[in-house]
């Protein structure tokens, strides 16, 4: 590394310079080539990328590309709040290979130290200040803007975050129930993002003119971080963030994104080892190609109050459950992955939780293990101390009593933050100590990190707002986790709903719209069955939308795998994101549009007609970016950009387009052996990497023929160097071929006979 040039105690009316040569491998493989300039009252940060101007009167701070288009402009006021006051005078008081350090004064007196470490695509902030107190960092406006996951999906109209300000953001606050909280937002047009990584209350705002990010008390905020680049760069940046900081991203597991079953959707409160294995077996005997299932609640011995929890590890309700071992293992040789619900609350008076208190593994108050009233258990429990090793080591341990019985993971269900008020992600640890042990994880609490194989939104049922499931799954894959599940198919029934009869037109209508909006997400899975609802359409919509999304799982784990190496959100892609340049792919996830379409992996473009109109509506515009698309069902090609209007989407029609790369690999069943479909959109060079089910054997598929003429294009097995014979359908020009794991293949030739 070269040595500063100047000094950082220069006078002020000289160049105080680093220079440092290329990208600098350091501990954290962060920082990047910058330069520092302290001139005319203004501190500039410069990088190959972008520039950051501080100018020293206020703190105001902002963004620049090299040739001066604004990214992020600075706050009109001031740019750091602080110490009871707001900033007014800046120095520089360091400048060395990483980092940056400056002294900021408020209008109170005080000072704070602000680091500032550049990288490539990121800059993080860390600010210092002698007391407890707010501490807010604002830019200027960077709207339209996304992100927020559940907090943006709750009582809001669309995806767009512009107009949000939260002085406690934090989870589980109401309204709504917010167990998925990630402070990250977006501007794809801009090509920029923030962050405050932050377990405590935090300050979020994002306004026309105001973008701000903070803690609500505190006398550090170690972690904000803004990216600069193209949306996959900043997803690729946030990752790397996310690791660093201690909320690791971990890689999920194949099973979960394919069709599950969930006791609390078909059977209520009703379970136990006749009522699920007759469910069970129904769907399948219908051909519902089921591989995973959940036995969330009932299964711990109901006959003493103080078990009544999922924390009775080990203990199963003996009337209910006699064999265990025999009712789990029945559905694991139907090739089914079987999970049970988990909390880490403790009843009172349970089994364990003598233990717990002895050892100091609950959280406290006023230094004393408190039990908790927290709606469920219906008892007062303890809540698990997620941030005490032990703790997390000790629990982890009594899971293993449930998992000897043959259970392959659990469905995470923790409630409590508001009651509580716990530091965000107490639950992270116990999951990422699981997802270590191989255990199935569906998260449905958590911060920033994605310590599960699918995230699960908040219960989703008929007597709701229905815009609420695209605006929730897609405010999930803007911020960090597109492993979204939608709920189970129709969510649940009973406990006082207001709903009609199984048999109305209406909740006919709404099984139909809900499967097949589900069958085009990342996961999905069915709960009360099809053949309640009297109507042989309903049966064969939903059974078609189960069989298209088994039909697709290899090919959105394959996605998966993508988003857990990139970071960006490969298996629910929002159009801003995948087009951030197109003016047209904004504004339309909104409940007056209903727009609601995103990209299924590279090559699919999903267009559901959801929403509370799911009853009445038959249509919709649905736009198709630039590049051609071809109708899943009909084969029809589109060019885009194009506007569809009035699109018919009757009950029954798959809301699927293919373009992007063009490849889609699939298999018609669960163990068929798998098809490479390749549609003809994508040559000249076009390569699509494709993962396998065991998250690391790849198969590439290179498209280098020149044309579709089925006379002279040619499939070859690189690998074996061997032709593969094909089929291709002469309505689409589909080509069909089998895959082996592990191999690559090459098309080429297909050019016209003169």
């Amino acid at each position: 590394m070269k040595e500063a040039l100047l000094k950082a105690d220069a006078p002020k009316s000289t160049l105080v310079a680093l220079l440092v040569a290329g990208l600098i491998a350091t501990g954290s493989g962060f920082a990047a080539s910058f330069q520092v300039r302290d001139t005319n009252g203004v501190i500039t940060v410069a990088t190959p990328h972008y520039r950051l101007d501080i100018a020293k009167k206020d703190f105001r701070y902002g963004f620049t590309r090299p040739d001066g288009t604004v990214i992020a402009p600075p706050n009109a006021e001031f740019g750091l709040e602080f110490g009871g006051g707001r900033s007014v005078d800046t120095a520089l008081r360091s400048s060395g290979p990483q980092t940056l350090t400056l002294e900021v004064t408020n209008d109170k007196g005080a000072r704070a130290t602000v680091e500032i470490e550049p990288s490539e695509h990121h800059v993080r902030f860390s600010v210092t200040q002698p007391q407890t107190n707010r501490i807010l960092a604002r830019l200027g406006g960077i709207s339209p803007a996304f992100g927020l996951a559940d907090h943006a999906a709750f009582g809001r109209t669309n995806t767009d975050v512009t107009g949000y300000s939260d002085g406690r953001f934090r989870a589980q606050e109401p309204p709504g129930s917010k167990r998925l909280v990630s402070n990250f937002v977006i501007s794809p047009r801009r090509g920029f993002a923030m962050v405050n990584m932050e377990k405590g209350t935090k300050l979020v705002r994002v306004r026309a003119d105001d973008a701000a990010q903070g803690v609500a008390a505190a006398t550090q905020m170690p972690a904000v971080y803004y990216f600069i680049g193209t949306p996959p760069e900043i997803y690729a940046a946030f990752l790397q963030a996310r690791n660093r900081e201690g909320y690791p991203v971990f890689k999920p597991k194949y099973e979960f994104f394919g069709v599950g079953w969930e006791a609390f959707g078909a059977l209520g409160w009703n379970t136990n080892e006749k009522t699920v294995t007759e469910n069970v077996e129904r769907y399948l005997g219908l051909g519902y190609p089921l591989e995973w299932m959940v036995v969330g609640s009932g299964f711990w011995p109901n006959e003493d109050p103080a078990m009544r929890a999922t924390t009775s590890f080990g203990l199963w309700d003996k009337s209910r459950y006699p064999d265990p071992r025999r009712f789990i293992e029945r559905f694991k040789n139907r090739g089914l992955k079987f999970f049970l619900g988990l909390r880490i609350s403790f009843i009172e008076d349970g089994p364990y939780s003598a233990e717990g208190v002895a050892k100091g593994y609950f959280l406290k108050e006023n230094g004393q293990a408190k039990a908790w009233q927290l709606g469920f258990p219906k008892r007062p429990a303890y809540l698990l101390d997620g941030e005490n090793p032990d703790a997390v080591k000790w629990y982890v341990g009594l899971c293993r009593k449930w998992l000897d019985f043959g259970v392959d993971g659990f469905k995470e269900d923790l409630f409590g933050y508001d009651i509580a008020k716990m530091r965000e992600g107490n639950i992270d640890a116990v999951n990422q100590a699981l997802m270590d042990k191989g255990v199935f994880i569906m998260g449905r609490n958590g911060y920033l990190g994605s310590a599960c194989d699918t995230h699960r939104i908040e219960d989703f049922n008929f007597d709701q707002n229905q815009d609420r499931g695209p605006i929730n799954c897609l405010a999930f894959a803007y911020s960090g986790f597109p492993y979204a599940y939608p709920d189970i198919t129709g969510g649940t029934f009973g406990e006082g709903r207001k709903m009609p009869p199984l048999n109305d037109p209406r909740m006919q209508a709404y099984m139909m719209r809900v499967a097949q909006f589900d069958a085009v997400n990342p996961s999905m899975a069915m709960g009360m069955g099809p053949w309640n609802f009297g109507s042989p359409q309903v049966e064969q919509v939903m059974l078609a939308a189960a069989q298209l999304h088994a039909r697709l799982h290899p090919y959105i784990y394959s996605a998966a795998v993508d988003a857990y190496e990139t970071g960006f959100p490969w298996t629910m892609t929002p159009l801003p994101l995948a087009f951030p340049d197109d003016p047209q792919a904004y504004g339309r996830e909104t409940t007056a549009v209903r727009g609601y379409q995103w990209m299924l992996g590279p090559s699919l473009l999903a267009t559901p007609l959801y929403g509370n109109d799911y009853a009445t509506a038959t249509t919709r515009d649905v736009y198709l970016p630039a590049g051609q698309w071809i109708d899943y069902d009909t084969g029809e090609v589109h060019t885009g950009p194009k506007l569809l209007a009035r699109f018919p989407l009757p009950v029954g029609k798959t809301p699927l387009f293919v373009g992007g790369k063009g490849v889609l690999v699939w298999r018609e069943l669960p163990g068929q052996s798998l098809q490479a479909v390749v549609y003809p959109i994508a040559a000249n060079g076009s390569t699509y990497r494709f993962t396998h089910r065991d998250g690391t054997t790849r198969t590439k598929i290179v498209n280098d023929n020149t044309g579709w003429n089925a006379d002279t294009l040619k499939v070859t097995d690189t690998t074996k160097n061997k032709p593969v014979a094909f089929e291709r359908d002469t309505r689409t020009g589909v080509i069909r071929f089998p895959l082996t794991p592990g191999h690559n293949y090459r098309l080429s030739g297909g050019a016209s006979k003169n």
